[in-house]
């Protein structure tokens, strides 16, 4: 069986409900041999990470930036999860090469925000780009209140990325 972890910080209704619909469309019946891991961002270990065959990273978008949970996350796990470093200490290219460390996991993203999304986006493609993870879905990025059309991308974003850790 195969494990999709899902690392979210959802403070508000609207990050809650694209979380919820992601959780649902990872879960969707049709999918078998697919564990589902949800995991607060404060939470989320490495262990966790590395024992997942997915990931789904979902974070409202704050002052221009990933929100503050979402960040620790990679604060407290980059290394340990192969994550890899410049001569100048950023975030590199990731360039693992050979056995289990060149798995390139899929990853999916979503953010919200009241006015802007971009800023957070960029930092978490910045970050995820150093990491041993395959970008397997467009980011969704839903700005002011979350409709139908919003959850149903965001269902659609669980469902892609559970699929694809059984692939």
């Amino acid at each position: 069986m195969s494990t999709l972890l899902v690392v979210h910080h959802s403070p508000t209704r609207s990050v809650r409900a694209l979380t919820d619909a992601v959780l649902a469309g990872a879960g969707d019946d049709a999918l078998e041999g697919v564990a589902v891991r949800e995991v607060l961002a404060l939470e989320a270990s490495a262990t966790d990470v590395l024992a997942a065959d997915g990931i789904v990273l979902g974070t409202s978008a704050n002052f221009g930036y990933m929100s503050g949970a979402l960040k620790h996350f990679f604060d407290s796990t980059f290394l340990e999860i192969g994550g890899s470093l410049d001569a100048g200490g950023a975030a590199g290219t990731s360039t693992s090469t050979g056995g289990e460390s060149a798995r390139r996991i899929p990853f999916g993203l979503y953010v919200h925000g009241r006015y802007d999304t971009e800023g957070a986006v960029r930092s978490v493609l910045a970050i995820a780009g150093a990491l041993p993870w395959r970008q397997s879905a467009d980011v969704l990025s839903v700005l002011g209140d979350v409709g139908e059309r919003d959850e149903a991308a965001a269902y659609e974003l669980g469902g892609t990325i559970a699929a694809l850790t059984t692939a």
